[in-house]
């Protein structure tokens, strides 16, 4: 029979779940209490959340939201980044985890779906959403500027020709 607060715990972990988007899992063996408190307030300043979890917990509590896909890297002692940008969440995490060599990021979560350690490094590449998006209006809008350069092309060229004409008049006369 579970207690209180592993039931507490779950419902913690399943509400922490459904505001995150990305979860970044690491392996945090070797580092001490003080360097894993370092790291979390790291994290914090960039809205993402560094939690140690029991694996049997998680696994109950991501069941029932996320499904199976976190099953196969909760191996170990575990602790997850939570976040809601994912290129973001990616980046903060290896950043911060760079100087702790000791700390084994082995995957990670998008939506339900997982990645592997590789897939986190390639997502920490990423621009960030905004400028993705920023990205994606320019390419948008990089067509229509050349089709209006075109439409007014022709009309350009009439009206530079009649001027130069008109100069010419002016010039015989």
């Amino acid at each position: 029979m579970p207690t209180e607060a592993k039931r507490r715990t779950v419902e913690e972990l399943r509400e922490q779940l459904d505001r995150s988007s990305t979860l970044i899992v690491s392996e945090y063996r070797g580092l001490t209490v003080k360097e894993i408190a370092e790291i979390r307030r790291s994290l914090r300043k960039q809205a993402v959340t560094y939690r140690v979890v029991k694996n049997r917990l998680m696994k109950i509590a991501a069941a029932q939201s996320r499904g199976s896909a976190l099953d196969s890297l909760l191996v170990g002692p575990t602790a997850i980044a939570f976040g809601t940008d994912e290129a973001g969440t990616a980046k903060a995490v290896l950043d911060v985890m760079r100087p702790f060599k000791q700390v084994r990021i082995t995957g990670g979560l998008l939506g339900d779906r997982a990645i592997d350690a590789s897939g986190v490094t390639r997502l920490a590449t990423l621009p960030g959403r905004e400028v993705l998006l920023s990205q994606i209006a320019g390419a948008f809008a990089a067509p229509m500027a050349t089709t209006a350069g075109l439409f007014d092309a022709p009309l350009r060229d009439v009206a530079g020709l009649i001027s130069a004409l008109a100069d010419k008049q002016s010039a015989a006369a």
